[in-house]
C-alpha cells in the first residue's frame, strides 16, 4: 500500500470523547503500519462552539498517548493550511466553480427560516432536509440579495 494518509479532524469544542481517542489510535497505528502519514486537520468552522484553548487540549491528548502528528497546524506539511477556517479561500474557489457549472446554487435563507422548516418537517414526521427554496432564483434576484 502506497501513500497512506489518515486524517483526524476534530472540532476544538472541549473535552475529547473516548470514541475520538479510539479513532485517533486506530488511524495513527494504521498510518504507521503502512509507512504513512497521520494528519491533524482542525475543524474550527463552528465558531459558536469553539472553546479557547481547544487546539491545545487536542495536542495534550496526543501527547498523553504518544501520538506524533506528521502533518498538522504545528508541524505543517504539503497540504495545508490544516485549520479549516484558514482554507476558506480554497473552498470559495471551488464553490464558485460549481455555481458556474450550475452544479450548485446560492442560498439566502435566514437561520430562522431554516429552523422553522426543520420544525415543520419534524411535526409531519418527515426527514429534515432543505427544500431548495433558493434553487430557481433569477440572476437578478441573486444579485439583489
Amino acid at each position: 500500500m502506497e501513500n497512506v494518509r489518515v486524517r483526524f479532524a476534530p472540532s476544538p469544542t472541549g473535552w475529547m470523547h473516548i470514541g475520538s481517542i479510539r479513532q485517533i489510535i486506530y488511524n495513527y497505528l494504521w498510518a504507521k503500519k503502512n509507512n504513512g502519514s497521520f494528519v491533524l486537520r482542525i475543524e474550527d468552522t463552528d465558531v459558536k462552539r469553539t472553546v479557547e484553548g481547544g487546539i491545545d487540549a487536542i495536542y495534550e491528548v496526543f501527547d498523553a498517548f504518544g501520538i506524533d502528528v506528521d502533518e498538522g497546524p504545528r508541524t505543517g506539511g504539503d497540504f495545508g493550511p490544516y485549520i479549516q477556517s484558514q482554507r476558506l479561500d480554497i473552498y470559495k474557489k471551488y464553490a464558485e466553480m460549481l455555481i458556474e457549472k450550475d452544479a450548485a446554487y446560492y442560498c439566502f435563507c435566514s437561520q430562522e427560516r431554516l429552523d422553522a422548516l426543520r420544525e415543520q418537517q419534524k411535526l409531519r414526521k418527515l426527514q429534515p432536509m432543505y427544500d431548495r427554496h433558493c434553487r430557481d432564483l433569477s440572476p437578478e434576484e441573486i444579485k439583489k440579495k
